[in-house]
C-alpha cells in the first residue's frame, strides 16, 4: 500500500473485530475518491467499483471495495478527533518538508470558520454543522480542524491554538476572535498576533482609535491597485501603546495598534472609504502590517470558496453523527494535496486529471509519505 495507507493506518477502527473491509484500505478509497471529486457515500462506492483494477494494484481488497451502507457507517462512527489528530501530524511534517524547516516560524496562521449548509438534520436548516479551521497562509494549507460547539466559532478556535506550535508565527482573525481570551491563548503558545478590533471591545477600541487619530504621517504607508474600472488603495497606520496598557485592558503583549484604510473608486459609486482596526502583539511596519492583514483573507479565497465552488461543500448533506465533520477533513485533505502539487492547473482541473488518469492520481497520494 502507498505510504498513505501509513496515515489511515493511525486511526482507531470504531468497528466489531469482525468487521470485513480493513479500515485503512476504506479510507484510502474514500480519499482517493474525494481526490477525483466524490462528493458523498455513494460515489466513494461508485469510484471503487470503477477503479477496483487500478487499487488492487496498491490494495489487498481481500473482500472487494466497500458499499455505500460501509462507507457511511464507518464515517459516522469514526472518531474525529482521534482522525484529525493523524490529519494534524501529517499536515505537519508534510508543511515541513515543502518548506525544509520544522514548525510554523515565519508563517501567518488564519483562523476562521465555516458553516456547512448542506449539514443540517430535518427542520434544523438555521444551525447547519459549523467548523473552524486554522489555514497557513504562505503554503496554502489547513493545519486544524475543530467542530464548534453549539456552533460557538470561539470555543473551537480556542481549542485549535491549544494544539498548535505557535512559535515565531503570527496569526490573525477577524473581530470576532479580537478579545483577550484568544490573544492570552495565542501568547501562550509562543506566537504573536494581529487581530481585528471592532466597537464591542469598548474601552480599547476607543483608546486604539484615538491613538491612531494622532498618529504621524511617518507611520503611514499606501498601496495601490487600479483593476477592472476601479482604483483601490489601501493605507495602514500603526502606533505603539502606552506601556501600560496591557494591565490596562488585560490584553495580553498587547504592543501596537494600527488601522487600515481601504479607500475604492468606482465609476457608478464614486469614493468610498472602510477603516479596519487592529491589535498587535508586535509592533510591525506599516507595510508589514497591510501584507499580514492581506494574507489573512487567504482562508477565504483559498479555502472557502474552493471548498464550496470546487468541492461543492455546501451542498453536501451528510449529517449523521460524525459523517459531516470526518467527510469534511477529507476534503480538506485534499485540498492541502491540490494546492501544493506542482502541476500547473487549476484545482478543478487536477481533480478531473486526477479521475482520468491513475498514474496522476497515484503521483498524488504518493505525496502522503
Amino acid at each position: 500500500m502507498l505510504a498513505v495507507g501509513l496515515f489511515f493506518a493511525g486511526v482507531p477502527d470504531p468497528r466489531a473485530s469482525n468487521a470485513r473491509h480493513d479500515l485503512s484500505e476504506l479510507l484510502f478509497i474514500a480519499f482517493a475518491a474525494v481526490l477525483c471529486g466524490a462528493e458523498n457515500c455513494q460515489d466513494m462506492a461508485d469510484f471503487g467499483e470503477a477503479k477496483r483494477a487500478a487499487l488492487g494494484k496498491v490494495l489487498r481488497l481481500a473482500h472487494g471495495t466497500p458499499s455505500h451502507d460501509t462507507f457511511s457507517r464507518v464515517f459516522r462512527l469514526l472518531d474525529p478527533a482521534a482522525f484529525e489528530a493523524a490529519f494534524r501530524r501529517f499536515t505537519a511534517a508534510f508543511a515541513a518538508a515543502l518548506s525544509g524547516t520544522v514548525g510554523l516560524a515565519g508563517q501567518v496562521v488564519a483562523i476562521d470558520g465555516k458553516s456547512l449548509a448542506g449539514a443540517f438534520e430535518v427542520g434544523a436548516q438555521a444551525t447547519p454543522l459549523h467548523l473552524v479551521t486554522a489555514w497557513a497562509a504562505d503554503q496554502r494549507l489547513v493545519l486544524a480542524q475543530r467542530r464548534a460547539p453549539g456552533r460557538s466559532e470561539i470555543t473551537a478556535a480556542l481549542e485549535i491554538i491549544g494544539l498548535l506550535d505557535l512559535q515565531a508565527c503570527t496569526v490573525t482573525a477577524d473581530a470576532l476572535h479580537g478579545n483577550r481570551r484568544m490573544a492570552q491563548a495565542i501568547r501562550e503558545q509562543g506566537g504573536d498576533y494581529l487581530l481585528a478590533l471592532k466597537g464591542n471591545r469598548g474601552p480599547l477600541y476607543h483608546a486604539a482609535v484615538a491613538l491612531l487619530d494622532a498618529a504621524p504621517v511617518a507611520a503611514v504607508t499606501r498601496t495601490a491597485k487600479p483593476a477592472h474600472a476601479r482604483h483601490e488603495e489601501r493605507r495602514a497606520a500603526v502606533v505603539p501603546v502606552p506601556q501600560d496598557w496591557p494591565e490596562r485592558f488585560k490584553f495580553n503583549g498587547l504592543a501596537a495598534v494600527a488601522r487600515i484604510d481601504a479607500l475604492r473608486n468606482t465609476a457608478p459609486k464614486g469614493a468610498e472609504v472602510q477603516s479596519r482596526y487592529f491589535v498587535l502583539s508586535r509592533l510591525l511596519p506599516a507595510d508589514e502590517v497591510l501584507h499580514v492583514a492581506r494574507r489573512h483573507w487567504s482562508i477565504e479565497n483559498q479555502q472557502h470558496w474552493l471548498l464550496d465552488v470546487v468541492f461543492d461543500e455546501d451542498s453536501a448533506r451528510a449529517r449523521k453523527d460524525h459523517a459531516a465533520e470526518n467527510i469534511a477533513l477529507l476534503r480538506r485533505l485534499a485540498l492541502n494535496l491540490l494546492q501544493s502539487d506542482t502541476l500547473k492547473a487549476s484545482i478543478r482541473r487536477k481533480i478531473k486529471q486526477a479521475g482520468w488518469k491513475d498514474d496522476y492520481l497515484f503521483s498524488l497520494l504518493a505525496q502522503m509519505r
